[in-house]
């Protein structure tokens, strides 16, 4: 079921406490405040969060390096998984890391984590590779998608953001 209701904007520091307030919840090992403020400071990356009523219940980050954008974190409350939030933020992530000249996408995700993989392979994403010990308490799998920049991959998001209607 598509959200109706959700919005998409910019994080800014004002948002700190909110999307703090999900990493708490939602990761073993969460994100400092420091981190947070230095990664919305940092060159070349893109924070948006998503709004419902006017609660963020969801964020993501991409971090633009040379051809390569690094999709740095996603994350959507328990209680509003399944409605397409990760599907919107992950979508104007990918679309604006490529309308920034990025030709390829890349992340890590929890091996364990099935949900986010079912939705990377959704969007192409392939595995390459295991990072052992990423995260403090497993390892993670490397997906990438290569030649994101052509009409395939675009045609690709487009039939992803046609399905939210």
């Amino acid at each position: 079921m598509a959200v109706t209701t959700l919005s998409l904007r910019p994080m800014t520091g004002d948002d700190a406490g909110a999307v703090l307030a999900l990493e708490r919840e939602i990761f073993p090992t969460p994100w400092t405040e420091g981190i947070l403020r230095d990664e919305l400071a940092a060159p070349r990356r893109t924070y948006l969060v998503a709004e419902e009523d006017g609660e963020i219940v969801g964020y993501g980050g991409v971090m633009i390096v040379a051809a390569d954008a690094h999709i740095t974190n996603l994350a959507v409350a328990p209680s509003r998984r399944g409605r397409g939030v990760a599907t919107r933020l992950f979508l104007d992530l990918a679309e604006g890391a490529l309308d920034g000249g990025a030709e390829h996408l890349t992340l890590e995700v929890r091996l364990s984590n099935l949900d986010a993989r079912r939705l990377y392979s959704r969007f192409g994403f392939a595995p390459v590779g295991i990072r052992k010990d990423y995260y403090v308490d497993e390892d993670a799998l490397i997906m990438w998608v290569t030649d994101a920049a052509g009409p395939e991959y675009r045609g690709r998001l487009a039939a992803i953001r046609e399905g939210l209607r």
